[in-house]
């Protein structure tokens, strides 16, 4: 009987051994994971955001370049009901759930690498659990920890997510896309549009119809490249001039989370491929453009200090994203919001 006692806890303290190696190891990448994996780095952080009016909450229509649907908004000033006078002039607030980690994100990852750290010094997770230093205690106490986190973020995107959001998607729609302004890798957006663009015509005529001219898409193709690199340059004079109060704000808010993480995100090589207008009207005396853009660019995060790319490569990639445009009187056209096409 000995050695069977022996043989056991030999078996007992390797077991110990190996798990609190996979715990160390867990507690040190798993933070890391969750950063790299929330910095979907372009512009707009790979998420919906902005004010399209009184269509905020209203599903742009499909088009040749975007045919699937395309994101509710993440963040957005607009309440159902308001146009975008209020949500560009709102004032600017923190999101809880952030891009780069946001409150939430920070708290699960130094909430479960602090729970498997603990384990360690044979705490355990849940003090009062007490014992669990078989990988099934560690497999419960993560379920556990992943389960909770879960719930409160379901909890307060259900309580803070517009629920009209969608609902209307096709009331009060335009005549639907139009025929595509530019496809392929040929010239520049203004030689490319040639006679077709009468195939524009007008967008949706949720108030006034709007025309949409050569000069527009040329502004339109301009702002993807220029908006892009004021972003890389982290020029946020540069953005005031190219963008509404609303997007700024959030591109603030994204560089902030860039440099507290040290690093900077540098997109290059912007390059239209193809775009369709979705709809375009005009709201008092604001006018409105959704296009649907689909564009090259080189997508790289690099560390401040050594230049080392932390996430994307130097390998060229495309995005489809939906855009709009927004225009006051005698000014120029703005970006008003960014959507991402699911």
């Amino acid at each position: 009987m000995p050695g069977i006692w022996e043989t056991h806890m030999t078996f007992s303290q390797r077991s110990r051994s190996l798990f609190k190696t996979i715990a160390v190891v867990l507690a040190l990448a798993l933070p890391t994971a969750l950063a790299i994996s929330s910095a979907d780095a372009r512009v707009g952080g790979g998420m919906s955001s902005g004010s399209r009016g009184s269509r905020t909450f209203s599903a742009p229509p499909s088009t040749t370049t975007a045919p699937g649907s395309t994101s509710q908004f993440n963040r957005t000033y607009t309440q159902p009901g308001s146009g975008m006078n209020s949500a560009a002039t709102a004032p600017a607030r923190g999101g809880l759930f952030g891009r780069a980690g946001g409150f939430m994100g920070g708290l699960a990852a130094g909430f479960l690498g602090a729970g498997l750290l603990g384990m360690l010094f044979g705490g355990g997770l849940f003090g009062g659990l007490g014992g669990l230093s078989s990988i099934l205690g560690l497999i419960i106490q993560i379920v556990l920890v992943v389960f909770v986190v879960r719930l409160a973020m379901s909890w307060w995107q259900r309580r803070h997510t517009p629920q009209a959001a969608y609902a209307n998607a096709d009331a009060g729609r335009g005549p639907g896309p139009q025929t595509n302004y530019r496809s392929g890798l040929g010239g520049g957006l203004g030689s490319g549009l040639g006679s077709g663009l009468g195939g524009f015509g007008f967008g949706g005529n949720n108030n006034a119809p709007l025309e949409i001219k050569p000069d527009d898409y040329e502004a339109f193709e301009r702002l993807l490249g220029e908006v892009q690199a004021a972003w890389s340059n982290e020029d946020v004079a540069k953005l005031h001039t190219l963008a509404t109060p609303e997007m700024v704000s959030y591109f603030e808010q994204d560089l902030g989370q860039n440099r507290a993480r040290n690093v900077v995100n540098k997109v290059t090589n912007v390059k239209l491929l193809q775009g369709d207008l979705a709809e375009a009207w005009r709201e008092g005396e604001t006018d409105y453009a959704t296009v649907a853009l689909r564009f090259a660019l080189t997508d790289k995060t690099l560390d401040r200090n050594t230049g080392a790319i932390v996430a994307g490569s130097e390998q060229p990639g495309e995005a489809t994203e939906i855009w709009t445009f927004a225009r006051r009187p005698g000014g120029n056209w703005e970006l008003s919001a960014i959507q991402q096409t699911n």
